[in-house]
């Protein structure tokens, strides 16, 4: 019937965004892997300098007795700039990029969804006579002060990789809400709820086929923050509905679990296209 072959057609445009959702998993995994690729030559070339000035600083086997050779302030100086240029590499293959200042270092961090490009968001960081932000353009509710004081004077490359991961999945789930509202608002009944950090979000919708409307409601909750896909869905039917009906809210929670919000109305409309 109409409700069989609609969950065949929504099976199949799941399969289709798993393996689309695969593929940008390995692209991704694929640039941290460069990541951590750079940072572990980083890593290397900066125990190759120690090591060197080490050596320099012992006496040779001519020089016994003699004063050790110390390294010249410029090779210090010169060995400093190449590990802070190699750092901000290490950066700039994570979406975040810097410069140095007379104070300290402003990173500069771009956020993208799908490939696609959304907003910078920029960091001053003063590092003297400790490391402390000086000012930033980051939104009010990304946890800023927590994420600070967990890592920022211990870690400083762990502090912006988890900034940059809250930063990067707000994006994304303001993005999917953003294309839901725009491409799929004859869908949508009333208003889409969500708060500033789009980590909840609630709207009813419809779906129609051959003069038939189906009304359902949903409720997404993204726990993790770092997260732009929900970790709790509830769709749900009116009271009288048909057990068909139940059944298709139960696939749509499945879809909303693993697909970006906007791909999984893409496939409820082509499915109702080819019913039509």
């Amino acid at each position: 019937g109409v409700f069989a072959h609609l969950e065949l057609l929504e099976a199949q445009a799941y399969k289709a965004a798993m393996k689309q959702e695969e593929r940008e998993q390995q692209e991704e995994k694929l640039a941290r892997l460069r990541a951590r690729l750079q940072e572990l030559r980083l890593q290397r070339d900066e125990l190759r300098a120690k090591l060197d000035l080490q050596q320099k600083g012992q006496p040779g086997k001519e020089g016994v007795g003699s004063e050790p050779a110390r390294p010249s302030a410029r090779a210090v100086v010169e060995w400093k700039m190449r590990s802070v240029k190699s750092l901000l590499q290490v950066f700039y293959l994570t979406g975040i990029s810097g410069k140095l200042t007379k104070r300290g270092v402003c990173f500069c961090i771009s956020t993208a969804y799908e490939g696609t490009y959304l907003d910078s968001y920029h960091l001053d960081l003063l590092t003297k006579p400790e490391v402390q932000i000086y000012r930033h353009s980051l939104p009010i509710f990304i946890p800023l002060q927590q994420i600070s004081k967990k890592y920022l004077q211990t870690d400083i490359r762990r502090f912006l990789a988890v900034l940059s991961d809250h930063l990067n999945a707000y994006v994304g789930r303001r993005y999917q809400a953003d294309q839901l509202q725009e491409h799929f608002s004859d869908q949508i009944e009333g208003t889409l709820q969500r708060n500033s950090l789009c980590n909840l979000l609630v709207f009813n919708y419809n779906l129609s086929s051959k003069s038939k409307t189906f009304p359902f409601h949903a409720r997404l909750l993204y726990g993790d923050l770092c997260c732009s896909l929900p970790t709790e869905v509830l769709v749900s039917c009116t009271a009288d509905a048909p057990a068909a009906q139940a059944e298709v809210a139960a696939a749509h929670t499945d879809l909303f679990r693993h697909m970006a919000l906007h791909k999984a109305f893409s496939s409820f409309s082509s499915a109702g296209e080819s019913m039509d």
